[in-house]
């Protein structure tokens, strides 16, 4: 019919992949390599704009402790479904076969060994190997849950939020069990619970308006005092003595700064003001600080020094939404990974710092 070689067997390699796509199935590379025009650094993107690819929440654990495998969700197959991607070859394996899952929620576990995501109602655990999906924990019917899981340092307990009416509660769950357990109610809406490094504490969230830090017992909750604004992205140092966060000031004139807070002596400090981050990530050490600018004019991935709050353009990012783009560090501080729909949907981009960013061990 006027075909030629070559579209045949493309159209059949098509055909074979849609066949064996599913739980197991095995994507090939989709890895492009371009020239960031601001810096003319190297920029890889990782995977195909055609479809849309989304990195897990900040604070979860989207790599592997090697710095060797990215966890992601991807609708290439269909439906939006967890995939492990391996950073040397590019070949991506989608891991679930879930309905409504939330790709924000996908973490690893600490042992590396597991993987846990919220699908529908449920929180479900399954394992790299066997990829069976086992549901830890269900939401009930007259609850609905709130933005945010988290699973612990010591891999023990998920934290999430549910909310009825005018009232949410913080959940732990047992990975092991299922068992659930309400740590403490609120008058509203809780979000985005990360447990504390080393403390048996839970940080959560009430909009931007302000940070909660409560014991797993659901003792001594209480409201952190942070500096005067808007609250943005926060996370634990991985020694878990401090929170480092965003401060977006209510004053539009002033700059968005990165400050640090000690719950235990109750102080706060700044660390460096910023070029309108709008984003924040950090490495292993926090010496070194990553963030997406929401300046329209110069959408870029910024580095930042700690020590000499020196900042240096990386790249452009281009998203369309600057803080969907959500920089991170990989866990050996050699490389950002960040999310940008300047291509078509959003894709997952990655860039190799090793030039500018000292090696950090992972957790």
């Amino acid at each position: 019919m006027g075909l030629s070689r070559r579209s045949v067997l493309a159209g059949f390699a098509a055909g074979r992949l849609m066949a064996q796509s599913g739980k197991g199935a095995v994507f090939p590379s989709a890895v492009r390599r371009y020239s960031d025009p601001t810096t003319e650094i190297d920029v890889f993107r990782l995977t195909d704009p055609a479809s849309s690819s989304i990195l897990p929440a900040y604070y979860n654990r989207a790599m592997t402790r090697n710095s060797g495998a990215l966890l992601f969700a991807a609708d290439r197959a269909g439906s939006l479904q967890a995939f492990r991607m391996e950073v040397k070859t590019g070949e991506a394996r989608q891991l679930t076969a879930a309905e409504e899952l939330d790709a924000a929620s996908l973490t690893l576990t600490p042992d590396n060994r597991s993987f846990c995501y919220c699908a529908g109602r449920g929180l479900w655990i399954a394992g790299f190997t066997s990829l069976r999906d086992r549901r830890l924990y269900e939401t009930p019917a007259d609850w609905e849950r709130c933005p945010g899981m988290s699973v612990g340092p010591d891999g023990t307990h998920a934290a999430l939020a549910e909310r009825r009416a005018d009232v949410s509660r913080l959940r732990l769950v047992s990975l092991s069990q299922g068992a659930a357990a309400t740590v403490v109610e609120a008058p509203f809406a809780m979000s985005h619970p990360i447990a504390r490094p080393l403390r048996a504490q839970i940080l959560y969230r009430q909009g931007d308006e302000a940070l909660w830090l409560v014991n797993s017992d659901g003792q001594r909750n209480r409201r952190l005092k942070l500096a005067p604004g808007r609250v943005g992205p926060a996370n634990w140092a991985p020694d878990g003595r401090t929170l480092l966060y965003l401060n977006f000031p209510d004053d539009a004139t002033q700059l968005n700064a990165i400050r640090e807070h000690t719950p235990d002596t109750n102080s706060d400090r700044l660390v460096a003001k910023t070029s309108q981050f709008v984003t924040l990530g950090f490495n292993r050490d926090t010496s070194v600080f990553v963030g997406a600018s929401r300046n329209t004019a110069s959408p870029t991935i910024l580095l930042l020094l700690r020590v000499t709050r020196r900042e240096f353009t990386l790249c452009e990012h281009k998203s369309s939404h600057s803080a969907d783009a959500a920089p991170r560090f990989s866990p050996d501080s050699q490389r950002v990974y960040f999310q940008s729909d300047r291509d078509g949907k959003p894709a997952i981009y990655r860039v190799h710092v090793e030039k500018l960013v000292e090696p950090t061990e992972g957790e």
